[in-house]
């Protein structure tokens, strides 16, 4: 099992999130996630983290989507946050493993419906014929769960990434950025400063 993030790890993490949203950062939840595919290609896209917790960053996803195939295949990810507006960026490096059902099922419970039928209608990634093919779908998921709760898909869950080096950023004059980097080594963290 990875070693948790230290207590200050995750308090400047938490700082640093409340400055972005006092900044009115428009959303301070999203990051740049970037996979491998089979090739060992990077591949990026912003999602929305969805929890941070000692045990690393939480986000969620459509398991059969190209994001949730390679990450069957590869658990290498990095994580990317920056707010613009306060001159911050995060940088997370290490690996994902599945949450667990009971947290799955309870974010999915939490979601608007919308999005909970939208987990079910889209066939995330894959190509899609016209706009209208996704309307049908979404009316055909909606007229199945008319008058009851929807269940949380098979194919549809969430990874924390369980970081192995963290780095902090912070904008300065003249480009003399402020870095302190948190990296795991032999089970414990070790914090430093890094040139800018």
């Amino acid at each position: 099992m990875t070693t948790p993030m230290t207590s200050e790890m995750l308090d400047r993490f938490r700082q640093g999130f409340e400055r972005a949203q006092a900044a009115g950062v428009p959303e301070p939840t999203a990051m740049t996630v970037s996979t491998v595919d089979d090739q060992n290609r990077p591949v990026a896209r912003t999602i929305l983290l969805k929890d941070a917790d000692p045990g690393g960053f939480v986000f969620y996803t459509n398991l059969r989507s190209r994001k949730g195939r390679h990450l069957a295949s590869n658990p290498a990810v990095s994580l990317v946050f920056w707010w613009r507006e306060t001159e911050e960026q995060v940088k997370i490096e290490g690996v994902v493993e599945p949450v667990s059902v009971v947290e799955a099922d309870a974010y999915f419970a939490s979601r608007p419906r919308g999005s909970q039928i939208g987990a079910w209608a889209s066939l995330q990634s894959q190509p899609l014929a016209s706009r209208q093919e996704l309307i049908d779908r979404i009316a055909e998921i909606e007229k199945r769960y008319e008058g009851r709760e929807v269940p949380r898909p098979e194919h549809w869950s969430g990874f924390r990434t369980r970081p192995h080096r963290v780095e902090f950023w912070y904008g300065k004059k003249f480009r003399l950025h402020e870095r302190i980097c948190y990296e795991l080594s032999g089970g414990e963290w070790k914090e430093g400063l890094l040139y800018p």
